[in-house]
């Protein structure tokens, strides 16, 4: 069996990460959102510089495929020529910050992002994947979603919960981010580094906060179509075709592009579906936006399946969430699918609602077993 490399660290713009079509660039925007002019512009960059593909995130960043050695450089230039690059690696790897994607300025959520990454230097050293929710509109939409430290809506205001933990701390006006930097160092300082997330630390939360504060009922997360935002618009594979999105964009008057943890982007100001590029999904009941699927074999040197096309001759067969993972890692999703098939040594093992059913499948035998009904 091929083993897994597990890297341990997210790609960057300033520190991307080699994959087997080039190199990966991440780039994390401000609020999760780009101007008008910083989408367009990272249109023509990934085209210019890469393979035309913009992936998105399961935490609401973009990434560059296909980017070449001697590109490397020249499209970090562009980056920082639109207002898209850190300052240096360090503080690029500690942004991991989270936003509810209805945001409005100078709303609770804006803010407190906003102090969060001007404060980013003041953190102790956290363990590279770590990351933080700020979901604080009227009801938490980021629930499912990777964070290890949250301030969201309680019944009373705003707390500041720990991933794993069922109640958070009520939190003062003002002194949220306070008390969210004081978290991160309580975590340092009783061993969480070892445990590598916040979720696995199992430390007694500290006795400086009273811990009894429930959020309120969470929110569903954005689906294609008509939001409170814009237009949310979906991609298969959460993989949008550069040229495409600049043709949409071209075509009408968005004022901004909102991203999402949801693999979708949210485009402001549009009210109904203009007439949109194929790859660009606007109805929630298309197949393919129920399905996950890494970038597999050959992209991927981890993987040793493709993904891509079985995933998306399978998505109309069956029901539910689908996940195709070319290794073990199972990076394109957080929590689990009602189907996942996870690639081994050139063929896949079928998991059904959590419980492995089948091992060492090829991808005809799949579509055979879900033959369209």
């Amino acid at each position: 069996m091929t083993e897994i490399e597990i890297k341990g660290w997210c790609p960057g713009a300033l520190r991307p990460m080699r994959s087997g079509d080039g190199w990966v660039v991440r780039v994390r925007p401000r609020l999760a959102r780009l101007t008008r002019a910083q989408a367009l512009g990272l249109c023509d960059a990934a085209q210019t510089y890469g393979a035309g593909l913009i992936d998105l995130t399961n935490r609401a960043n973009l990434q560059i495929r296909g980017v070449g050695d001697a590109a490397l450089g020249p499209l970090q230039d562009a980056l920082a020529g639109l207002d898209l690059l850190d300052s240096d690696p360090d503080l690029e790897s500690r942004r991991n910050i989270l936003i509810a994607p209805d945001w409005r300025d100078g709303d609770d959520s804006a803010r407190l992002w906003t102090e969060l990454a001007d404060r980013l230097a003041e953190l102790p050293q956290l363990p590279p994947k770590m990351g933080f929710a700020m979901d604080a509109g009227p009801a938490p939409v980021l629930a499912g979603d990777p964070a290890d430290f949250r301030i969201e809506r309680g019944q009373g205001g705003l707390i500041l919960r720990a991933e794993g933990r069922a109640f958070g701390m009520a939190l003062p006006h003002g002194r949220e981010i306070d008390s969210l930097i004081r978290l991160c160092r309580w975590f340092v300082d009783t061993g969480g580094a070892q445990s590598g997330r916040m979720a696995r630390h199992d430390a007694a939360l500290p006795d400086w906060g009273i811990w009894d504060a429930a959020p309120v009922p969470a929110r569903a997360p954005f689906r294609a179509g008509s939001t409170p935002a814009g237009l949310a618009v979906g991609a298969a594979f959460g993989q949008i075709i550069a040229q495409d999105l600049a043709q949409a964009l071209a075509a009408t008057d968005v004022s901004g592009v909102r991203v999402t943890p949801w693999r979708c982007l949210v485009l402001e100001g549009l009210t109904g579906a203009p007439a949109l590029p194929d790859s660009l999904i606007a109805t929630p009941e298309n197949p393919a936006l129920r399905v996950d699927a890494c970038a597999g074999a050959p992209l991927c040197p981890q993987a040793s399946v493709e993904t891509r096309a079985l995933a998306r001759e399978l998505a109309p067969r069956v029901g539910g969430s689908l996940h195709v993972s070319g290794c073990a890692k199972g990076c394109a999703r957080v929590r689990a699918a009602d189907i996942t098939l996870i690639g081994r040594d050139g063929r896949f093992d079928l998991v059904l609602q959590g419980r492995s059913d089948a091992t060492g499948l090829t991808p005809d035998q799949i579509l055979t077993r879900f033959e369209r009904s």
